[in-house]
């Protein structure tokens, strides 16, 4: 699947959750006194969906690419904190959440990992080197595609309306 924008990457949208997720547990009273640590885990993991956006909007893969070892880079500066909250004495009780969180930043840096492998091993040199060439067959493709969805769309639609036509047996 083409993603033609960063909200709809399955990567950012996790990465959205676990920055809300974060904020949600830094706002515990456990965390009062603490405004060092809380600011750099909120900023760290605002920094993993801010830098796969950013990346995403640049216009070559090799960017991206950079954007997104840096967003890998952000999601194990939270992995690092979780594991010092996590052995807080004054942050037991949120063990359990801390315990998810990691779980959770753990699963974005695997699809990053994953996602810039791809990419390494791509020819695909992004959007900013695309020739009108290019656009115009991928508008052709991206119409292509529509149409035979659509087409699908309306033979599925016959075969129901056959279906429920037929007398009973």
């Amino acid at each position: 699947m083409k993603y033609t924008r960063f909200e709809d990457l399955p990567v950012w949208q996790d990465a959205m959750e676990l920055t809300e997720r974060i904020f949600t547990l830094t706002e515990d009273r456990a965390f009062a006194g603490k405004g060092d640590l809380r600011n750099q885990l909120q900023r760290a993991a605002l920094s993993i969906c801010n830098n796969i956006a950013e990346g995403f909007e640049r216009g070559t893969t090799q960017e991206l690419l950079t954007f997104l070892y840096i967003a890998k880079g952000s999601a194990g500066e939270v992995r690092s904190m979780l594991c010092l909250t996590d052995r807080m004495p004054g942050l037991h009780d949120l063990r359990s959440q801390i315990s998810d969180l990691r779980g959770k930043a753990e699963s974005i840096a695997r699809q990053l990992r994953a996602w810039a492998e791809k990419l390494q091993n791509s020819d695909i040199k992004g959007h900013r080197y695309l020739t009108q060439a290019d656009r115009d067959r991928q508008v052709r493709e991206r119409e292509t595609e529509e149409f035979v969805s659509e087409l699908k769309a309306i033979v599925s639609r016959g075969r129901e309306t056959t279906d429920t036509n037929e007398p009973p047996a």
